[in-house]
């Protein structure tokens, strides 16, 4: 009987554990304080830009990167760079071709913690409906409540990584070769998330 009630006891535990181990909080993506930037050269100077229409969902605990995860959705139709009509034409077959593909999403399928606060987000980025593996080093700024919002508290996030639109079919290489836009993007992650306390 005492094996019995022990045994008992253990399985409840281990459940309990691992119920415990796989509630990873979720967070709300805050679009006022969040986006996605680019960079990207053009004869001399650099163009910079940003999406004004995405979603994302975020899943994270430092202690349970397992269960953790990202995900982000990016209207192609929603590139803004402060001048229309190049807006069109980046929208257009010569780049991100929005009318066959009007999303972008970055789904991850495994978090490592490089250390120093660097978590190294590995996942799928799709573009132009092909899948690529690409790892996006995330910066963990912490979690704190949130001085506007009562009852909320926010996390954040910060990232850069550098990609080369060619190798994503963003451009078939023409105005690079003419030395007009560059090949290299510089993408800036900048993220704020809210969850009730």
């Amino acid at each position: 009987m005492k094996r019995l009630i022990y045994t008992i006891i253990t399985i409840v535990l281990l459940f309990v554990g691992q119920t415990a181990q796989g509630a990873v909080r979720s967070w709300e993506l805050d679009k006022a304080h969040s986006n996605f930037y680019f960079g990207i050269g053009h004869i001399f100077s650099v163009v910079q830009g940003h999406f004004t229409d995405y979603s994302g969902e975020i899943m994270f605990d430092p202690n349970n990167l397992e269960e953790s995860h990202f995900f982000f959705e990016i209207k192609t139709s929603s590139i803004e760079t402060n001048v229309a009509k190049r807006d069109k034409h980046l929208q257009s077959s010569d780049f991100f071709d929005e009318k066959n593909f009007p999303l972008m999403t970055f789904k991850s399928t495994k978090i490592t913690d490089a250390g120093g606060g660097v978590y190294e987000v590995s996942g799928n980025f799709t573009v132009k409906g092909q899948s690529h593996e690409l790892v996006l080093p995330l910066t963990f700024a912490g979690i704190k409540k949130h001085p506007a919002m009562k009852g909320k508290e926010v996390i954040g996030f910060n990232g850069k990584v550098t990609i080369d639109r060619l190798a994503y079919n963003v451009g078939n290489g023409k105005f690079f070769d003419m030395g007009g836009v560059g090949k290299d993007v510089d993408i800036f992650v900048t993220l704020e998330a809210l969850s009730k306390k």
